[in-house]
């Protein structure tokens, strides 16, 4: 009987409040969610093959490497840095599409075996600590904001080119031998450093070798003459199966994240605290609520005396039972309920109504809580006693 007491008049929520208030966040999720895979689905089919010199889409590169065949200069895909390194030659121009992904250890031995090889070596977009290892004399900076630039320098390969789509990082040259070309705010977007016999072509923006954009200005003519100098061209597109990347020297947990992961797991934090201060309890006047069960009124004194009880609380029951009282006598001795718990206008109204020095008034009503319960008991019974007084009075 008493089970089914409690579970008839249970205050926990029900399934279907839960769920009343919980729909809207679930909602929300559920479109962020179907947002990311829909955003991810269309950026990956456009960045499919990015690169690849066998990738018909938009941003692949077929288009100039038939060109390049045509002129019969023939390319050969590697995913490894020993195989790249190991073909580096006088008669070989290596291209490095993603240096920024390349290990401290892929990077050196890179620029070693590309050093003296008496061939060409083009770096595209490499950042600030890639270019330092793979172009000594070349610092990077800040990207730029346009891509179509004119020549601006002695380069033959730029002045027959023209403007092209070399915009994206900027480089600073410190080599007295090198040639900045095609700048922006004074930065160069392409940097033509002598290695020996060889040379190094540092190239701020690989745009120029996209599908869709290999005939605007003269994208065709700059990629061609550059990837076209010698008879072999090595594309290395690096890749994760590569043995040599494993090795990272000391580089940390949060060295390996991506950085979009970390603005992802930023932006998760937000939204996590923007759903908080939504949903949190907001502090405003209380609203009267319908109990699910009626309580007797003793039921409710016991329980809270019971409360009292349990936390040594001896100092607030006191001042509940002195309120109460004070209360009940403020009307029988003519004072305003609102002005019960004034001793100055209580203890002289009641004065008026016992004998004089019959009971210490100031001590029973006003005084300091009892030291422990037999005094609080003793304390609920003056007050009764005092309550029948006066009414009889």
């Amino acid at each position: 009987m008493t089970e089914a007491i409690r579970a008839g008049t249970s205050a926990s929520p029900t399934a279907r409040q839960v769920w009343t208030r919980s729909r809207g966040l679930l909602l929300a999720l559920a479109l962020l969610l179907i947002a990311g895979v829909v955003i991810a689905a269309v950026r990956s089919s456009e960045q499919h093959g990015r690169l690849d010199p066998r990738s018909y889409d938009p941003s692949g590169s077929r288009a100039v490497a038939e060109l390049l065949k045509d002129r019969g200069v023939d390319t050969r895909v590697v995913t490894t840095t020993d195989a790249a390194a190991e073909a580096a030659g006088p008669d070989t121009t290596l291209l490095v599409t993603s240096p920024d992904l390349l290990t401290e250890k892929q990077q050196t031995a890179l620029h070693d075996s590309t050093q003296n090889s008496g061939g060409r070596t083009v770096l595209l977009s490499p950042g600030a600590p890639s270019v330092e290892r793979l172009a000594p004399g070349v610092t990077a900076s800040l990207p730029g904001f346009d891509s179509a630039l004119q020549p601006g320098c002695p380069l033959p390969e730029a002045e027959r080119a023209g403007d092209a789509d070399t915009g994206g990082m900027r480089y600073t040259v410190t080599d007295e031998q090198a040639t900045a070309c095609y700048p922006e705010d004074g930065e160069a977007t392409l940097v033509h450093l002598p290695t020996g016999d060889g040379d190094t072509v540092v190239l701020g923006g690989p745009r120029l070798l996209y599908n869709d954009l290999l005939d605007d200005r003269g994208n065709a003519s700059l990629a061609l003459q550059l990837l076209g100098s010698r008879p072999h061209l090595v594309w290395y597109l690096p890749s994760l199966d590569d043995t040599a990347a494993t090795d990272g020297g000391d580089r940390s947990f949060f060295d390996l994240i991506p950085s979009g992961w970390l603005w992802g797991t930023l932006q998760l934090a937000l939204a996590a605290a923007l759903a908080a201060l939504w949903r949190a309890r907001r502090l405003g006047p209380l609203v009267a609520e319908r109990l699910p069960v009626a309580i007797r009124a003793s039921e409710a004194v016991e329980g809270g005396a019971r409360l009292y009880r349990k936390a040594n609380a001896r100092d607030r029951a006191a001042t509940a039972l002195r309120t109460a009282a004070l209360t009940r006598l403020a009307p029988l001795v003519g004072v305003p309920p609102s002005h019960a718990t004034s001793p100055e206008e209580m203890l002289p109204a009641l004065s008026s109504q016992l004998p004089d020095g019959s009971t210490d008034l100031h001590s029973l009503l006003f005084g300091p809580p009892p030291g422990d319960d037999a005094a609080l008991i003793a304390l609920a019974d003056q007050l009764d006693a005092l309550e029948r007084e006066v009414r009889t009075s």
